[in-house]
């Protein structure tokens, strides 16, 4: 089993949230808004979304050294895969030439082919895989439609065996599925979710659903393997940023003085120089370093990972400005209130005060800000991608799909589903956490609450 850093930290990551889990849990303050994004439809939707995503990331943390033969029989003993890997062999390992629409039955573009008889001809070659099963080309459209809805009518049929055995094992144990609106709408979700994958997972089989790029790998395996890279751009961006938001924004509101000017002084500064240029510097100097020790990096998928976690560093050393002055400004409130005041008389500590009446009362605002900066860093990873200061070329990622398939759009046939892939499936995991933001917002903002 190989651990990368990143692997490390977001099972790091998923450790701390299960353990805030565990001290949040029964606390009064904190089940009433928890309840509250329960009985949301469109908050619990939302979480379904990202939990699956979340889901898939994970698989694709789990890394190991691959033994035996890898892609088109090449020796594979130094590869390094992840678990999503596996069950993605199929659209791993079947590959074409170059460029080819989904569902497709032949290459995009013509080329010049030789029959069985030795002349030669022009015109599109069939794909290797893709479509490989159809011998007759005026079937493609009904067989592509009826291994489509196949593969839907076996995800719904498995999805209703797995509800039932849910549903009568909740019966056995004495219990009802909740009667509200919000488990409803979870259960069609998991429903939509389970068939699309499956369905997803059957036709792969048998086409190329999203196409493939120039190098003929297939785009759906892409767009799946670019979840990761998202999520980890979103999340440890985020715990790196926290912290120095948190201790600075605090510290600053509640000291005052020398300390919030220092602190102020310092996030003015950072916010004075241009963060793309910080950026591309950043990512400059570790290229730099990564070169002038190739020793330590002799994988490509380390170096990758190195790469990627640097630039979550550098993101989450720009990015924690914004939370740090709004937690200043409620700390600066704060401070000012009557059990603070008391606290001070009756002479309890100033780190005493941070932890027990501060710092509780201001993580309404950060859990806010969580929610609000993940989608926009998500989005960031893409743009910094799209400009060549992002991930490294060889990362799977949103960004990078985008800035393959930007010089494509301009060719003739266009070549646009690279690019497709690419906004649906960050459409879908921005748009959730944007749900799920508002949802926080409404439940967590204590002037919601006491109107």
């Amino acid at each position: 089993m190989i651990i990368l850093w990143t692997d490390a930290l977001v099972f790091l990551l998923c450790f701390m949230v299960l353990a805030c889990a565990v001290y949040l849990h029964g606390k009064e303050h904190i089940r009433r808004p928890l309840q509250q994004i329960g009985q949301n439809k469109t908050g619990m939707v939302a979480l379904t979304v990202l939990l699956f995503f979340v889901g898939i990331g994970l698989l694709d943390s789990i890394h190991y050294q691959a033994s035996g033969k890898g892609i088109q029989g090449a020796e594979a003993s130094h590869e390094i895969i992840s678990l999503l890997d596996i069950w993605a062999t199929p659209l791993r390992e079947h590959g074409e030439k170059t460029y080819s629409a989904p569902f497709a039955l032949t290459l995009y573009s013509k080329e010049m082919m030789s029959t069985a008889d030795g002349a030669v001809s022009w015109g599109y070659p069939r794909l290797v895989f893709g479509g490989r099963h159809v011998d007759d080309p005026k079937q493609h459209t009904a067989d592509a439609v009826q291994k489509t809805i196949t593969g839907l009518a076996q995800g719904l049929g498995w999805s209703g065996l797995i509800a039932l055995l849910f549903w009568g094992g909740l019966k056995l144990g004495g219990k009802n599925l909740p009667a509200h609106g919000a488990a409803q709408a979870v259960s069609l979700t998991v429903l939509a979710l389970f068939c699309t994958a499956y369905a997803l997972c059957y036709v792969s089989q048998y086409y190329h659903v999203l196409g493939t790029d120039k190098v003929g790998e297939d785009v759906l395996y892409q767009a799946i393997k670019s979840i990761r890279t998202g999520l980890i751009i979103g999340t440890l961006t985020t715990l790196i940023m926290l912290p120095l938001a948190i201790i600075f924004g605090i510290l600053a509101g509640f000291f005052r003085g020398w300390i919030d000017d220092l602190i102020q002084y310092a996030y003015t500064t950072l916010n004075s120089i241009p963060s793309v240029l910080l950026i591309a510097a950043s990512i400059l100097m570790v290229q730099v370093y990564m070169a002038n020790h190739e020793e330590a990096f002799t994988s490509i998928v380390v170096r990758a990972d190195m790469r990627l976690l640097f630039l979550c560093m550098i993101l989450g050393v720009t990015s924690w400005t914004g939370l740090c002055r709004l937690l200043r400004a409620e700390t600066l409130k704060l401070r000012e209130m009557e059990y603070v005041q008391a606290a001070y008389a009756l002479g309890v500590k100033p780190a005493t005060i941070l932890i027990r009446h501060i710092l509780p009362n201001v993580m309404h605002i950060v859990l806010i800000s969580v929610v609000l900066d993940f989608s926009s860093l998500v989005l960031a990873e893409a743009v910094l991608s799209y400009i060549n200061i992002g991930v490294d070329p060889t990362t799977y990622s949103w960004g990078n799909m985008i800035n393959g398939a930007r010089l494509e759009m301009a060719r003739e046939p266009m070549v646009w589903w690279s690019l497709s892939a690419a906004f649906i499936f960050m459409l879908a995991l921005v748009l959730a956490a944007n749900l799920l933001a508002d949802t926080v917002q409404q439940a967590f903002d204590p002037r919601r609450i006491n109107g």
